[in-house]
């Protein structure tokens, strides 16, 4: 399943810039190829950029590697309720209020990338144990509807949302 294969009502808002952000691959394999991509991308970064913040009261490095950490659990949360029939409407999240109550920039760069490639392993296997219908459910996440298979082109795209502000607005 590719992106490009996603019906008109599978996503809307914002979504649909991350969608596109994803770009052409089939679904399992960008979720493979997009986790090494970024870790290799990441470890090429010099060591002095990673609390590096390019205005007052922006997001460092590993701020942000947090943030597509703590994004990944939670549109993978939404994928499950979904895949799962859930019909209940989840609310939106303050990314601001998550990235406020974590402690990144303490932590070194190598438990950021386990972490990020263990949540993406998890999602991973998540995707892959979803049948056509399961991934064809659609759901409601901040007064939005998006389909399971479309938050897992959403991930990859958001990933690769920062990986491009990382290159443009940091190094």
């Amino acid at each position: 399943m590719r992106a490009i294969e996603l019906l008109d009502n599978e996503y809307a808002g914002n979504f649909g810039n991350y969608v596109k952000a994803a770009g052409d691959g089939i679904l399992i394999e960008e979720l493979e190829i997009s986790l090494h991509s970024f870790i290799r991308f990441v470890q090429d970064i010099p060591m002095d950029k990673f609390d590096y913040r390019y205005a007052e009261g922006k997001w460092t490095i590993k701020d942000i590697i947090q943030h597509v950490i703590d994004t990944e659990r939670i549109f993978a949360y939404r994928a499950l309720r979904f895949s799962r029939n859930d019909k209940t409407p989840l609310p939106s999240f303050e990314e601001n209020d998550y990235a406020n109550n974590t402690d990144a920039n303490r932590r070194s760069i190598q438990d950021l990338l386990t972490e990020f490639s263990a949540v993406r392993h998890s999602t991973l296997l998540f995707y892959k144990s979803l049948s056509d219908e399961q991934l064809k459910r659609i759901g409601t996440a901040s007064n939005l509807q998006i389909s399971v298979r479309a938050l897992g082109f959403v991930m990859i795209g958001h990933q690769k949302h920062h990986q491009k502000v990382f290159a443009e607005r940091y190094l």
